[in-house]
């Protein structure tokens, strides 16, 4: 399997143009960490220390890791516009668990997610559906 920040993923185009004008604007050096933190909600110490869980990841270019930071961040807010847009939310002005489950299974851009998002079930009938699954197998 290779590592997710190896391949290059296709990027909507305006998460595109926004990633291309952000590494375009690069702040100098010096003035780098008070501009990250004023473009930046998501905490950078933590997006580094999952990039580096990679063992493909030897070393994070400052650049990457803000890019990188970034595009969560609008991944992020993408999945929950969508969720909330799709989703039985907006009587009550509220984002909940299943409209995220039911984005993910049911829009072909998140559909990746369905193991990281599945829709809640209740045990008894988790147990009932793996029951019936045991003995179709045990028929074959």
């Amino acid at each position: 399997m290779t590592s997710p920040f190896k391949t290059i993923l296709e990027v909507p185009a305006d998460w595109r143009r926004v990633l291309m004008k952000m590494s375009q604007n690069t702040p100098d050096k010096d003035d780098q960490t008070s501009s990250t933190k004023k473009t930046i909600s998501l905490p950078i110490s933590r997006v580094r220390l999952i990039m580096k869980s990679s063992p493909d990841v030897s070393s994070i270019n400052q650049d990457a890791l803000f890019l990188t930071t970034k595009a969560t961040e609008l991944f992020v807010q993408h999945l929950a516009l969508s969720s909330f847009n799709n989703g039985s939310g907006k009587e009550t002005n509220s984002l909940s668990y299943s409209d995220l489950a039911n984005t993910a299974e049911e829009t072909e851009t998140f559909h990746f997610l369905t193991d990281i998002l599945p829709k809640k079930i209740l045990a008894r009938d988790y147990l009932k559906t793996l029951e019936q699954m045991q003995e179709e197998e045990g028929d074959f």
